[in-house]
Formats: C-alpha cells, sequence, structure tokens
C-alpha cells in the first residue's frame, strides 16, 4: 500500500498561523483519515476530547481514549485506522522550523521528545485537562482575533507555553512509569529502553559536537549494531537519524540566536573547516547556512 503524506485540512474550525501550514490549530477533528499515512516536516498534538480512535503507529498498536494526549512525530507512519462513531479530538500541527520559533519563549527538551517516540501517549487527569482546555480555547481565541500589533508572537507564546505544560504532565507520566517498573535492569525490555534513554541523553549533551554513531557507542560500552538494533527495536530510529536530528538542533540555534561566524560554528561543532560545515547543513536543508541565517532574520522583522 502506497504511503501518502498527511496534511492538516480546512474549515471553519481550523486555524492557521499567518496562513500557512507552519502552524495549525483545529478545533474538532472527528473523522480519521483512511490508508497508509506519514508525516514529513510537521509534528502533531492530538488530545482526544470524545470516544476512541485505534490505530497503528510505526509498529505499535495505539488505543487513543477520551481525556489521552498523543504525540505524532515527523517520518511516521500510522495506518489501519478506526473509531467509534463519537469520537473527537483537537490537534495542535507544527514543522520544525515553527518549533524553533515557538521554543525562543521556552525550552522543550529534543529528548522528551524522542522519549514520546517510545511512549507517545499520556493519559491526562481532570486537573490536567481542565487546564489544556483552558489554554486551548485561549489559542483559539487569539488566533482568530489578528488585530494586536504582537499577534504572531502571542500566538507562539501560548503555544509554547502550553507545551511546557504538555512536557510536565509528560515527565511525570515517565517517572510514575518508571517506579511501577521499578527500572529493573535485569529484564530486558527495561535494559533495551534504559540504553536507548542514555544514548539520546548523550547525543543531546554532546550538542552536535559528535556525529559518529562508533563514539556514543563506545561511551555506552555496546558495538554499534547493537545499538542500531536497540534504536530500532524501541524508537524505530537508526542512530545516525537522530544524531543528525540533534545536530542540526544545535546549528539552527547557532544560526538563529548568535552572531557567531560560520568559522566560529564550525569550530564550535568539530567540523573540520567552514567548507565542510556548509556542505553539512546545505545536504539536510537546501540552503547555505548564510541563506538560512538571512531567511529567519527576514521573518523576524514582519
Amino acid at each position: 500500500m502506497e504511503i501518502q503524506d498527511l496534511k492538516p485540512r480546512s474549515g471553519s474550525d481550523t486555524l492557521r498561523l499567518d496562513g500557512s501550514d507552519e502552524l495549525v490549530v483545529m478545533e474538532n477533528f472527528g473523522m480519521l483519515p483512511k490508508g497508509k499515512l506519514r508525516l514529513n516536516n510537521q509534528g502533531l498534538i492530538v488530545i482526544c476530547t470524545e470516544g476512541m480512535a485505534q490505530f497503528d503507529y510505526d509498529g505499535q498498536q495505539i488505543l487513543l481514549r477520551k481525556n489521552d494526549l498523543f504525540l505524532y512525530m515527523a517520518h511516521s507512519v500510522a495506518s489501519n485506522f478506526m473509531s467509534s462513531p463519537d469520537f473527537n479530538c483537537r490537534q495542535i500541527w507544527f514543522t520544525r522550523s515553527e518549533l524553533w520559533n515557538i521554543n525562543k519563549y521556552g525550552e522543550v527538551s529534543l529528548a522528551d521528545l524522542a522519549y514520546l517516540k517510545q511512549r507517545p501517549m499520556v493519559h491526562l487527569t481532570a486537573d490536567d485537562v481542565q487546564l489544556l482546555d483552558v489554554y486551548f480555547k485561549l489559542l483559539c481565541r487569539r488566533m482568530r482575533d489578528r488585530s494586536p500589533m504582537l499577534y504572531t508572537d502571542i500566538v507562539r507564546s501560548l503555544v509554547s507555553t502550553m507545551m511546557l505544560e504538555m512536557l510536565c504532565m509528560m515527565r511525570r507520566d515517565k517517572q510514575q512509569y518508571a517506579v511501577s517498573k521499578d527500572l529493573d535492569s535485569t529484564n530486558p525490555g527495561v535494559h533495551k529502553r534504559l540504553l536507548a534513554d542514555k544514548f539520546l541523553q548523550l547525543v543531546e549533551q554532546s550538542d552536535g559536537r559528535i556525529r559518529k554513531v562508533d563514539d556514543f557507542a563506545k561511551q555506552l560500552n555496546v558495538t554499534p549494531k547493537y545499538l542500531s538494533t536497540i534504536l530500532k527495536e524501541t524508537i524505530n530510529r537508526r542512530p545516525s537519524m537522530m544524531i543528525e536530528h540533534f545536530t542540526m538542533g544545535a546549528i539552527e540555534r547557532r544560526l538563529r540566536y548568535t552572531d557567531m561566524t560560520m568559522q566560529e560554528i564550525a569550530n564550535d561543532l568539530n567540523f573540520p573547516n567552514a567548507s565542510f560545515f556548509g556542505k553539512y547543513f546545505k545536504e539536510h536543508t537546501g540552503m547555505t547556512p548564510l541563506e538560512y541565517r538571512r531567511k529567519f532574520q527576514e521573518e523576524q522583522r514582519y
């Protein structure tokens, strides 16, 4: 079956920041799509408000019930959708680029997002639901009223704060899950999750300065092949893919929020030289580092 790209729909209950698909909020989404679908360049937060839905997500079977929060990450494949007649949910779509814009209001850990790749669903408490409902209604109200001079910044700051609240809920769930399993390292499944978590922590801590799978495997005292197998089993990702993900984040932060030269960034991130750094960045983005920086600076003027 051919994999189709999943994109946000249009409609009266669909709100777009500046009319683009960079940041999209849907108040009601009751009808599930059909087929085998993949998000290419966006993340998707889903909060189930009524009924239930079931689907396969990168090899996992997801059962989404009322008051469950689910994160659909970029490049993940979902299929075999089924839902109850009363199913409904709220959705927030965001591109990688928009996540960086949002992230200047608060730090959203990429390692936390990687954890959600393993456990992409969190059940919300009654207090969680009430709190997120207030945020969501305020966000929709602000997105409909574009009159404030700082409209774009207000919307992004609201989304950022809402994401930080969700992050707290996710970390609480992660701690409860760890306690319930007693972190028994003799259990093969728990051992694999711990190894994957440690790998992600090391990659994030390297901040783009280490880019070889072999180097991380040595730190973890495992072979590169075993590390690749564990990452595939736990988060369905290759180690090199996660290293590239964190490396690009490190580069983008420096291009966006510092005045470092290309040579200084290359030196800081242990690239052989500025030319090699420029080629690496262009291979992943289609533009040079300077073009990326100028594009970001132009966007900030409007």
